[in-house]
């Protein structure tokens, strides 16, 4: 009976986690792959992998990097088969029910960004999206993506480079790192 107990009590745990952070794991999952449907493949996957390492989860010092670690190590070994090529006109479709109004900030350089963000490698855009958008240190983003705190940076500079590129000038200009 005792197991049984602690086992719920694991499961409301996980589920009030769950609840709290779903949103902010998809919002980075989103950001990370550029494809509403596709993020919300890797946030779930991400639950399921939290689900199942629970007790180990809870007993980490931060269940949130713990979770973000978990789904930027699925986005980055995910590898989607193409049994079709077509692709669907996100352009035309209707928002999702519940989604968020966009951050505040110019709508169009934000268009920008993400269009930008989505031509780069996988490696880069991750470091990139945990770096800057999510605002993690240099420490918790090569932790979270099995790197060291050296490569974080040097590949953040190639990066920022790189989408700068496919920026262009004028949109580049209006971009500041911090």
């Amino acid at each position: 009976m005792i197991g049984k107990t602690r086992r719920a009590g694991e499961n409301a745990e996980f589920e009030a986690f769950a609840h709290a952070r779903g949103q902010h794991l998809f919002r980075t999952a989103l950001l990370l792959c550029g494809d509403w449907h596709l993020a919300e493949d890797l946030t779930q996957t991400t639950l399921a992998k939290l689900y199942a390492a629970w007790p180990k989860v809870r007993r980490a010092d931060s269940q949130e990097a713990y979770a973000r670690g978990v789904l930027v190590r699925t986005y980055l070994s995910h590898r989607r088969l193409r049994r079709s090529g077509e692709r669907p006109a996100f352009g035309d479709l209707p928002e999702p029910p519940g989604s968020t109004a966009p951050a505040a900030g110019d709508p169009a350089l934000r268009v920008t960004l993400l269009a930008a963000l989505a031509e780069l490698p996988r490696r880069d855009r991750a470091v990139l999206v945990l770096r800057y958008w999510e605002d993690r240190s240099v420490e918790e983003t090569a932790a979270e993506l099995g790197i060291s705190p050296g490569a974080v940076r040097s590949q953040a500079l190639r990066a920022l480079g790189r989408l700068r590129g496919v920026l262009g000038p004028q949109a580049a200009e209006q971009l500041t790192v911090s």
